[in-house]
């Protein structure tokens, strides 16, 4: 009962910031839903769920007994990211598994009543932990899809794709965990995606049938369905360096001591405590395991970012996380800018 308190808070606390960022997907198809700090949104706090929703896209996450959060931060080729993963356990998290782009039926879901009526076709990814859809309303192109039902969309003579891309219908992402709907256009295949929510399919990424990326230090056993990204301390929300924040620092670091891997956790903080009391990285044991060395360059980026004076940071910078340094960076391909 405390653990499930715990993440209702988590998820009411968090859906109400308009700084985090979500997720819903997989790994190559991905929806993602912000919003800006003077968008209007209509917020919902349920027993069973929590959602925000505005003119440009919504989520809605379900409050499920085997939902568990797990925060996690990963080296980057400049800093580092984090987010905390709504994982269910391997077991029941599965969806649909459509290979072929299938007609539902109507959205009864859909996070606005005005969207209920529209319909509902799967683009048959195979995606273990979400079904990736679009919704339609106008008749005719519902009608032109139904001709390219029970083939692969990205067939090469299937004109499937250039018929949702002329469209620019609703992008309706689903898991056990809950959903994100974009309403925004499509951007061009050259082009840039928007600003707030928008969709990734990528399909060589997806050909890999990953369910995150590997860099992600999920638990053996679960399965991110969604992801949430709390306000990072040295980036604004579009992923460009800022003064670093104090006060975002900190409350990462609470949702890891609550949510995160031990192991990572006490890593960083023999790092910082040792850094913090001038202790030489000389007389430090070389963490081995790769967890533990990226953690410990993770603190060395974070006592850099904030400025910490103390006088042995630029030896264990040198020692361990040396400016050229390019080993295990993360794949960032997905990110969303934390």
């Amino acid at each position: 009962m405390a653990q499930m308190a715990n993440i209702v808070d988590l998820l009411t606390e968090q859906i109400a910031n308009p700084d985090t960022q979500w997720s819903l997907g997989t790994f190559g198809g991905i929806a993602e839903f912000s919003r800006d700090r003077d968008e209007p949104v209509t917020l919902t706090t349920s027993d069973s769920s929590v959602s925000a929703v505005t003119a440009r896209g919504g989520i809605a996450i379900k409050l499920r007994d085997d939902l568990r959060p797990f925060a996690s931060e990963s080296i980057t080729r400049k800093d580092w990211s984090h987010r905390v993963a709504l994982c269910l356990p391997q077991d029941t998290c599965a969806m649909n598994r459509r290979t072929v782009l299938t007609e539902l039926s109507h959205d009864a879901a859909a996070l606005r009543e005005d969207d209920r009526d529209d319909v509902l076709f799967d683009l048959g990814l195979d995606a273990l932990q979400a079904d990736l859809c679009v919704r339609i309303r106008d008749a005719d192109v519902i009608a032109r899809l139904r001709s390219c039902l029970n083939r692969p969309v990205f067939e090469p003579d299937n004109p499937a794709m250039s018929i949702i891309l002329a469209a620019n219908p609703h992008r309706v992402f689903i898991s056990r965990a809950g959903r994100v709907e974009v309403y925004q256009p499509i951007p061009a295949p050259t082009g840039k995606s928007p600003e707030g929510p928008h969709t990734h399919v990528l399909p060589k990424l997806l050909r890999s049938r990953r369910t995150h990326p590997a860099t992600e230090p999920v638990p053996d056993g679960w399965i991110p369905c969604a992801h949430l990204y709390p306000a990072h301390p040295a980036k604004d929300a579009r992923g460009m360096a800022q003064t670093f924040d104090v006060t975002r620092h900190d409350a990462f670091q609470h949702l890891l001591d609550r949510h995160g891997h031990a192991e990572a956790v006490a890593a960083k903080k023999r790092t910082v405590a040792a850094i913090a009391n001038d202790v030489s990285p000389d007389s430090q044991h070389t963490a081995q395991d790769r967890v533990a060395r990226a953690n410990v360059r993770i603190a060395i980026r974070q006592l850099m970012a904030a400025q910490h004076p103390s006088r042995s940071l630029p030896a264990w910078r040198a020692m361990f996380d040396p400016v050229e340094a390019t080993g295990e960076d993360d794949d960032d391909t997905l990110q969303i800018g934390h």
